[in-house]
């Protein structure tokens, strides 16, 4: 999870472009796109 959020810093990603990511389910790294998508306020299970 670790290396995703550095690759994410160090690429200047938006949280916007982390949301749109394809995160493999189930994973621990898809709670970095669940944790975007909350602070945007947007669903994240339908």
């Amino acid at each position: 999870m670790i290396a995703e959020v550095v690759a994410a810093r160090k690429l200047e990603t938006t949280g916007h472009e982390i949301i749109k990511t394809v995160h493999p389910h189930p994973t621990m790294s898809e709670a970095i796109m669940e944790a975007a998508a909350a602070a945007y306020g947007e669903v994240i299970h339908l």
